[in-house]
């Protein structure tokens, strides 16, 4: 069996686990079998090679993903990672997620992933562009400001979402930036996008806090990854009076119960310079940064990282889970046991998505936005989406917990559209 088989068939399977917590939220509603069977497998799915000409002159060939997983609501919409331990599996689970993160916040998109097999960190800037329009000329097709939308995600950035903007408009003979949003701000992009997914993590974390009568100002927060979301949340999260003693990166974890200086360390990594090589303070493992004694912690780096043997270390009293898919079901069962209240997924990190849609509706219509609007517009659209989720969860599933909730609150309303464009055959 391969490694990757292997993985599949561990407590890591976001798929399955993803599938198993749909089927139940279908099964407790008491909705049509049908919903379960509309999502459970992607709409589509196109795997592709990606070709690219390396600077030594050789080819290599890569491979490419895109589930579409269902548009009930609306265009196919969802970031496209560049990772070398990317499969299929793990794409069609995100873009599962990600359709019913669209109806959970309330924006008329549905779900997508994309990923290239890669070492994005071992290329230049040159193979990179190459990659990212291979993929483009492969996909190209499939995608369309109406039809599929993708944005950026792990290692792709404004510039990788502006080289595909460019190459689909190359195709089309027209330009067409709003095939893909996280753009830069001078090809269509919108103001506090690079920003949106941290600071809407930061704002369900208050909510949060403020539910369990915890006080924001001053709480004790750890942040897991110091990148695109966990720095921004780390950043926002200071200023609101946290105090952040504990943070990481893929190389090391550090600590200082007194708290750590963000803004510091925040310029020392955006110099491209991993934690490690921080001198000054006391380093950790990415595990024992996990168990720190702390008010709140958020995880958002990678999937399953809360695990059946790390969840139970957690002391926490929330966990706010910035990163897709961090917590298995085993670990699930382990903070819910321990009274941890954990802010899902679909819940806590759609402030990015949010943000991508007020950046498709401005290249629909061809106007903008300023920064105030746009950050007002998402701290509204993230407290109203907690607190209907806190609200039916209190109301419909009391006694077993936010993922149920959010969860369950989505697929009603996944199950509802379909119903009216009459997708169910049943009438249950």
């Amino acid at each position: 069996m391969s490694a990757k088989a292997q993985k599949n068939n561990n407590e890591d399977n976001v798929l399955k686990s993803t599938l198993d917590l749909i089927r139940q939220a279908v099964d407790f509603l008491s909705l049509s079998p049908d919903v379960y069977e509309h999502l459970s497998v992607p709409a589509r799915f196109v795997e592709v090679a990606v070709p690219v000409e390396m600077d030594d002159g050789t080819m290599k060939v890569f491979t490419g993903y895109r589930s579409q997983h269902n548009n009930v609501l609306g265009p196919f919409k969802g970031g496209i990672r560049y990772h070398p331990d990317a499969h299929a599996d793990e794409v069609k689970a995100l873009s599962v997620l990600m359709t019913l993160k669209c109806s959970l916040v309330g924006v008329p998109f549905g779900g997508g992933k994309g990923a290239i097999v890669c070492d994005p960190y071992s290329m230049s800037k040159r193979e990179k562009e190459k990659m990212s329009r291979s993929y483009i000329q492969a996909m190209g097709n499939i995608l369309g400001p109406e039809k599929d939308i993708p944005a950026p995600d792990v290692a792709t950035d404004a510039q990788v979402m502006a080289w595909m903007a460019d190459e689909y408009s190359t195709i089309m003979r027209e330009p067409s930036f709003g095939v893909v949003t996280g753009k830069p701000i001078a090809v269509g992009g919108c103001v506090g996008r690079e920003e949106a997914t941290g600071r809407g993590v930061v704002c369900v974390a208050k909510e949060a806090a403020r539910t369990l009568g915890i006080p924001f100002k001053g709480a004790r927060v750890v942040i897991q990854g110091a990148g695109n979301v966990g720095g921004i949340a780390a950043l926002l999260a200071a200023e609101e009076g946290c105090k952040i003693v504990g943070l990481s990166d893929v190389s090391t974890g550090i600590k200082d119960a007194a708290g750590l200086d963000v803004e510091k360390i925040m310029a020392f990594v955006r110099q491209g310079k991993l934690l490690k090589e921080l001198d000054g303070v006391e380093k950790i493992s990415n595990e024992e940064l996990l168990a720190l004694d702390c008010d709140i912690l958020i995880p958002a780096a990678l999937e399953n990282v809360l695990t059946s043997k790390t969840a139970g270390n957690v002391k926490a009293k929330i966990v706010v889970e910035a990163a897709n898919g961090p917590t298995t079901p085993e670990g699930d069962h382990i903070l819910k046991e321990n009274g941890v209240f954990v802010v899902p997924d679909i819940l806590a990190n759609s402030g990015g998505v949010t943000v991508s849609y007020f950046e498709w509706v401005q290249n629909n219509y061809g106007f903008r936005w300023d920064l105030a609007t746009v950050n007002r517009r998402l701290e509204e659209k993230m407290v109203e989406a907690f607190t209907q989720v806190y609200s039916f969860y209190c109301e419909k599933c009391y006694g077993s917990d936010m993922r149920t909730g959010a969860f369950m609150y989505s697929i009603q309303r996944l199950a509802e559209a379909m119903q009216y464009r009459g997708w169910l055959t049943s009438d249950k």
